[in-house]
């Protein structure tokens, strides 16, 4: 599936939280309606059974709270993608990514084989199940893990016994590290820890570019990957690497470089590190250091100042802004304009950016940044997310159009503000701008309030803080919803002066 990510170490960011961020996509053609929920405990699955690869498997029987973001029609499963537990750990899943013919050779996707024919006839062949994917992976592992090095673990112990039908990027988080995992063909895994202080690109291509083999097999330190995977190298000839003391680079062995990448996916990476670090190397013309078909382009670096949510929400809404790549720009000309994949695309679905921050206690560490729709315009809503439940204006979606559900708001306003964008423009900052501003101060409002409460119980177990929590949640959605009312009326009536059937002589 089509995504984008950013990753933030805590280092790199405004606050020192560490911040994972992540675009859901649907394919081309589909657009599907998602929702923000709960997952308590006694709705957690003990046996799990996926709808299109048909895995099976036993789950513990230890699963903690964490919110997810399903999809709202079940046709093709859950695809909870993305969400925090009552540990405070996070995890996005997936950014479907890139391979090659030799890795696909080496160990091929573990793709589900229908039955043929019927049973007790001649020629039957039973079914023979897939492995896990995107549909399924928050589902498996976030209940269950502490840390986000647990979640590597129990991830890559899952895809060595199960395999994947498809390459993913996941990204796991909790309050010091970050990691990102890539999985390699049907069996194979490595994951990599974000340097604390530098942030990460991904967009839909294997994005790792240097890898301490010796540190995954060995200590661990910054680099996990699956057991044998050295030996897997080594004998299928993966190392390209000109001289033998050069680092690993996972990106030429396992990854691709195909000319679809230079339309769909460099570029991406192009423009979010021409914006965080737009003086430390020239990113237009000719004498470029990086170009927008660029292989090379680095998969993590460090920033020029720290990155802030409005930052993060600006790249995962963009369309190559201050570019002859934006297909909205007077800049530019038609062979320019939309030649680039965009990151802020019709077919965003949601955006859970996850922050967890240092200064806060347990009970209120964790926000869960969502919006829904294209990015380019919507606004980014802050909510806790040690809660119990989310207000209905975001978790309500179902098949049905209708504007009690953020999600279709935010689709309506993208479609009729696409055809009149110069003269909606400055209507969707403003409401980007003011949902933000009351965002941040929901937060400081509901901080306070915690931090007024007697007794020492800061756990996530607090009832009463939960309690706190969501009406925080609820109150700032009835405001969004209140504004977004607004907007959506905004843009309409400006979209509807701009139909062709207008006349100017008026009869009344």
């Amino acid at each position: 599936m089509p995504c984008t990510t950013l990753l933030i170490g805590k280092n790199a960011s405004y606050d020192g939280s560490t911040i994972i961020a992540r675009n859901e996509d649907s394919p081309n053609g589909e657009f599907r309606p998602k929702r923000f929920v709960v997952v308590e405990p006694d709705e957690q699955p003990r046996h799990y059974r996926s709808v299109l690869s048909h895995v099976e498997m036993d789950l513990p029987d230890n699963p903690m709270r964490y919110t997810s973001v399903p999809n709202a029609v079940l046709d093709q499963g859950l695809w909870a993608e993305a969400g925090v537990n009552s540990a405070n750990v996070a995890m996005s899943a997936t950014e479907t990514i890139t391979t090659n013919e030799r890795v696909l050779g080496a160990d091929p996707l573990v793709e589900l084989a229908p039955a043929l024919g019927k049973p007790g006839e001649e020629g039957h062949l039973a079914e023979v199940p897939g492995g896990i994917g995107e549909e399924d992976l928050v589902t498996i592992v976030l209940p269950y893990i502490r840390s986000a090095r647990e979640g590597v673990q129990r991830l890559g112990a899952l895809l060595e016994e199960f395999g994947t039908y498809e390459m993913n990027g996941i990204a796991f988080s909790d309050l010091d590290e970050i990691w990102w995992l890539e999985t390699i063909g049907g069996h194979h895994w490595i994951a990599k820890r974000v340097p604390d202080d530098s942030y990460v690109t991904m967009p839909n291509q294997l994005g790792i570019d240097e890898f301490d083999l010796d540190d995954a097999l060995g200590d661990q330190e910054n680099h996990m990957c699956s057991a044998d995977l050295r030996t897997f190298i080594d004998d299928n000839h993966l190392d390209l690497a000109v001289e033998s003391e050069s680092p690993f680079n996972p990106r030429d062995a396992f990854g691709s470089h195909s000319d679809s990448d230079h339309v769909y996916n460099t570029p991406r990476a192009w423009y979010m590190q021409r914006f965080l670090n737009p003086y430390d190397e020239v990113w237009d013309g000719p004498d470029a250091d990086h170009n927008p078909t660029s292989d090379n382009i680095p998969w993590c670096r460090q920033p020029e100042r720290k990155i802030t949510i409005e930052d993060v929400k600006y790249l995962l809404g963009s369309h190559y802004q201050g570019t002859p790549y934006d297909p909205y720009s007077a800049t530019g000309d038609e062979h320019t304009r939309g030649l680039f994949r965009p990151i802020g695309i019709n077919r965003n679905d949601q955006l859970a950016v996850i922050q967890l921050r240092p200064y806060r206690p347990e009970s209120c560490r964790a926000i869960q940044w969502m919006s829904y729709g294209s990015n380019a315009f919507n606004a980014l809503i802050p909510l806790y997310a040690n809660v119990d439940r989310t207000p209905e204006y975001l978790s309500n979606a179902t098949n049905r159009v209708s504007t009690d559900s953020l999600y279709w708001a935010d689709r309506l306003i993208a479609a009729l503000s696409d055809s009149a964008f110069a003269s909606t423009s400055a209507a969707i900052e403003r409401y980007q701008q003011s949902v933000g501003g009351a965002g941040h101060r929901m937060i400081a409002a509901a901080d306070e309030q915690v931090g007024r409460l007697e007794g020492d119980d800061q756990s996530t177990d607090n009832l009463e803080v939960r309690r706190i929590l969501e009406a925080a949640n609820q109150e700032l959605s009835d405001k969004v919803r209140k504004e977004t009312d607004d907007l959506l009326g905004e843009v309409l009536y400006t979209a509807s002066m701009s139909m062709r059937n207008g006349y100017h002589l008026s009869d009344n």
